[in-house]
């Protein structure tokens, strides 16, 4: 199972595979779903399942397996369904299945399992105290008739936990009740925030407030939208702020697996160039259903793509970026990448850098955002050489992408490098890299390069010049200053864009490069002034 590049699903189900499961099968890193159902499979489940951290799906029910339940499991974050039912496993079930959050279904029917159930799998029902019937060990007063009973049977929800022997088998009884529960109540229900939040001590709050804060999740309040749901504008009540609701779409495949990333890299980050996370919410909906939303700090001036691509005339109110707002928005982006990948320990790798994912906020600064196809890379895969073909399922946007990523090669920093130098031209030439005039191998990297470096000012977006007076743009001194200016972030634009990883800068090189353009530009612009008052 060497077929790393797989990313939606793998089904081998109902066959006549045999022997054991090969320690290959934690090389399908960037898989959502493995069926292995009704197949002879033998031997132990290896430890290297626990690599595969993007599924959702993991189904090896009917087969011969033994040994105990590996605990890696627990690595599997996103998982939403594992079933093993039917095997020769045996031991203890383990207590790190708990840390699944986002678990729904776990079957383990059919097995040889001892021992005590965790507690963390237990439920506890204080406080509803309108339950009745059920296990005696519930100690819940009898219903008052059968025909009640049926009534509230559609009402059950399907989440389902199925292991052998008595005590056992209680569990199963627990998580059914906990259905009950969750359509019992006509409250607001009582909200879960996610383990990754609880060393960041985010203020919390609930799904009403949410609703109520973005008027029912309005259309009219809908800032973007995106595969994996939609950020709108809202308030928090009491504290008169307007922030961004980003709400996940959770029937959409791969929904939970962005959320928990999200999470995953947020909890590690603090920095002036990120967009700020405000709370979070881990909730239910008031039809039963699981509700996930992130809440962070509204920029007021949107992305960064709608001002390059817009267009600048008096009757839309918005202004063309000057050049010395691009640098200073070069600068930001350099900065937030520079301590992603050299700041944070282990590194965060964004994997999804452009233009729409950098908003601005009401002084034109850049804050870099949207986490939620991002990597925290651990120790191991850090030290991967570049030519590993180990990779960790890489999905970002086309025209973006480091070419390597398309072979199968690893995610490292360099990818987000190669981002960073299409993200520079395009901020500089006003040219998106899907733009329809690159094609038959001609990119935006291809034409910059081109251009470079005598020919940048034909290359330069010319909505540059609406900021400048008509005075300045004659004036031969400031033309030179300007294209050489142009020219250098251009070139540091090519080289962040290499073909190969190898050929790029390094993320910290080209933060330090970017500075002292951005630098100098101001320095001579400072001069500039000095003479023309003089």
């Amino acid at each position: 199972m060497e077929l790393s590049s797989l990313s939606i699903i793998l089904d081998l189900s109902h066959n006549f595979l045999e022997g054991p499961l090969p320690l290959g099968v934690g090389n399908l890193v960037n898989l959502e779903e493995l069926w292995l159902s009704g197949n002879k499979l033998s031997g132990e489940i290896p430890d290297t399942i626990g690599n595969c951290r993007v599924m959702e799906i993991l189904l090896m029910d009917e087969n011969t397996l033994q040994g105990s339940i590996p605990a890696t499991l627990k690595d599997i974050k996103g998982l939403t369904q594992l079933n093993l039912s039917a095997n020769n496993l045996n031991g203890s079930i383990p207590g790190t299945l708990a840390s699944l959050t986002n678990l729904r279904e776990l079957y383990l029917a059919h097995n040889n399992l001892s021992g005590t159930i965790p507690e963390l799998l237990g439920l506890t029902i204080v406080g509803n105290n309108a339950l009745c019937g059920g296990i005696p060990e519930l100690h819940l007063p009898k219903c008052p008739s059968s025909s009640e009973g049926k009534s509230k049977k559609g009402m059950l929800r399907t989440i389902r936990i199925v292991i052998p022997t008595a005590g056992v088998l209680l569990l199963s009884l627990f998580v059914v009740w906990a259905g009950f529960l969750y359509r019992k109540s006509k409250t607001a229900p009582k909200k879960e925030i996610p383990p990754q939040f609880t060393e960041t001590e985010l203020p919390i709050v609930p799904y009403n407030d949410i609703l109520k804060g973005t008027d029912g999740f309005s259309e009219a309040n809908v800032l973007g939208k995106g595969r994996y749901g939609t950020v709108y504008r809202g308030t928090i009540e009491n504290q008169a702020i307007a922030v961004a609701v980003k709400v996940f779409n959770l029937q959409v495949s791969g929904s939970y697996k962005s959320f928990q990333a999200e999470c995953e890299a947020l909890r590690r980050v603090r920095h002036c160039c990120l967009v700020k996370i405000v709370t979070c919410c881990s909730s239910i909906d008031h039809q039963g259903q699981d509700f996930r939303a992130l809440v962070f700090e509204f920029m007021a001036n949107g992305s960064l793509d709608r001002w390059i691509h817009s267009n600048f005339d008096s009757q839309n109110g918005q202004r063309a970026l000057s050049l010395s707002q691009r640098l200073d928005i070069a600068v930001d982006i350099v900065d937030a990448l520079d301590y992603l990948h050299n700041g944070c320990q282990p590194p965060v790798i964004h994997c999804d850098l452009k233009p729409s994912n950098i908003l601005l906020n009401q002084d034109m600064r850049a804050r870099g955002g949207h986490f939620g196809i991002a990597r925290v890379l651990d120790e191991a895969i850090s030290k991967q050489p570049m030519n590993s073909n180990s990779s960790i399922g890489i999905r970002g946007s086309i025209g973006y992408i480091a070419p390597e990523y398309g072979d199968g090669l690893a995610v490292s920093t360099y990818g987000d490098v190669f981002s960073l130098g299409i993200t520079l031209i395009e901020l500089f030439t006003g040219k998106s890299p899907t733009n329809v005039m690159f094609k038959d191998g001609i990119s935006l990297h291809h034409y910059a390069e081109v251009a470079f470096p005598d020919k940048v000012m034909e290359i330069a977006d010319a909505n540059i010049w609406l900021r400048e007076g008509p005075n300045t743009i004659n004036d031969m001194r400031y033309i030179t200053r300007i294209k050489e200016c142009l020219s250098s972030v251009i070139q540091l634009g090519i080289l962040c864009s290499k073909q190969l990883p190898i050929e790029r800068l390094s993320m910290s090189n080209a933060a330090a490069e970017m500075h002292a353009i951005r630098d100098k530009h101001a320095s001579t612009q400072q001069l500039s002034d000095v003479r023309s008052y003089q």
